[in-house]
């Protein structure tokens, strides 16, 4: 396995899915006052950031392309006629150019539209999510021909969005969860955690639709090779992680959310916080470990490995 591409895709899935499932969360789950406050300003923050970050791990991407497709013995050997061949004749160039003008856009809304919050977060997560959409022509989605493609990169698409959904949601929450979080952050954290089941249905949804979608365009109605590094091994291993994931947002849902909101209800918060910070954490942790081995599984064949 080429161990530098499954590092920046990698980081890429958690760059882009944080970028798009931030902001997002802020559209949804803030208000108006809440998206100009100090809470609001950080998210827009670390959305910047993400943004800057994923045009390094862009050019470095296409750096391991034009590397792998050339046969470049090191980095240095390549041309610049390599990068313009990849950017105007292929589709993942054109992907790739597309991010980086959503990525710029990211970087410049939080700059110099400073006054208006809601059309920041707005203009983030739709320029993210066009960004963390152009990985599915990195991926799996490509291999097919005709209608067959384009149900397979939409399918992608779709389950990409719904992963930053959800990527992004946990991470909104750990923030606001944080140890030296004020009683407002608390409140706010409590509001939110509660109201995320609908969204949260949602998104199990999608990603389970989706999923069965890709697993029988890419594997077919097989049962492909389990072995530990088999696409098939790595994709139970998913699998046993979506579950976990399953599991801790229940418990979140059902216990620990409920269980906080009551403790700020009495004024006395910190071990609900506490607890619920600490699944949040597992639950990111779990979201995390998927997402390497979603960039290991993209470049593996479902068969013969």
């Amino acid at each position: 396995m080429d161990w530098a591409t499954v590092a920046v895709r990698f980081a890429l899935y958690f760059d882009l899915t944080a970028l798009f499932g931030l902001p997002l969360f802020g559209l949804y789950a803030l208000r108006r006052d809440e998206m100009a406050s100090p809470t609001g300003a950080r998210f827009l923050t670390i959305g910047m950031m993400v943004a800057t970050l994923g045009i390094i791990l862009s050019m470095a991407n296409i750096a391991i392309m034009a590397k792998g497709m050339t046969g470049a013995a090191s980095y240095a050997e390549l041309q610049g006629h390599v990068f313009e061949m990849i950017v105007t004749g292929t589709a993942f160039g054109a992907a790739w150019a597309v991010r980086l003008v959503a990525l710029l856009l990211c970087v410049l809304v939080v700059l110099f539209v400073r006054k208006r919050p809601g059309l920041q977060f707005g203009v983030l997560a739709a320029a993210g999510g066009i960004a963390l959409s152009t990985l599915a022509w990195g991926g799996h989605g490509v291999m097919n021909d005709g209608i067959r493609r384009y149900i397979h990169l939409s399918s992608d698409i779709a389950h990409l969005m719904a992963a930053g959904a959800w990527v992004g949601a946990l991470l909104a929450f750990v923030l606001l969860s944080q140890p030296s979080a004020t009683p407002g952050k608390v409140a706010l954290l409590s509001r939110t955690s509660n109201g995320f089941a609908q969204v949260g249905t949602v998104v199990v949804a999608t990603l389970v639709s989706t999923g069965v979608v890709n697993y029988w365009l890419i594997v077919g109605p097989v049962l492909p090779e389990l072995s530990l590094r088999s696409y098939g091994g790595l994709l139970v291993a998913k699998l046993a992680l979506f579950a976990t994931m399953l599991a801790l947002a229940a418990a979140n849902r059902f216990h620990l959310s409920p269980r906080l909101e009551h403790a700020v209800r009495a004024g006395d918060h910190a071990a609900a916080a506490l607890s619920l910070r600490r699944s949040l954490m597992f639950e990111t942790s779990a979201a995390t470990l998927i997402l390497a081995l979603v960039a290991s599984l993209g470049i593996l064949s479902p068969s013969g490995m």
